[in-house]
């Protein structure tokens, strides 16, 4: 008997969905710029003033020196930790500006 009877989770189908639509990728870049405060703490958060996804980077604009520095040492641990939270590779580097 045929398989598309089987009945499958919404979940899956939803995800199969987004796949399938192009718009997987779109959700998950704004799932991990909403993650930004939670992965770097309030403060940083704050002395951030935008967050763009391009190609795989994530572009973040800093308003304090001293923290874009401390990023920077951090950058492949944070690209690490929003991926993680993501639940997929989204980003494979940040550029810090500002």
């Amino acid at each position: 008997m045929a398989d598309f009877h089987r009945a499958r989770p919404i979940t899956e189908l939803l995800n199969d969905f987004l796949r399938d639509s192009g718009l997987e990728q779109p959700l998950l870049e704004q799932r991990l710029v909403q993650l930004w405060p939670e992965v770097v703490g309030q403060m940083a958060a704050q002395l951030t003033t935008r967050l763009e996804i391009r190609n795989g980077i994530l572009y973040a604009y800093v308003r304090s020196a001293a923290l874009k520095a401390e990023l920077f040492l951090n950058r492949q641990t944070l690209v690490e930790r929003l991926n993680e939270r993501v639940g997929g590779r989204v980003i494979y580097d940040i550029r810090l500006l500002g």
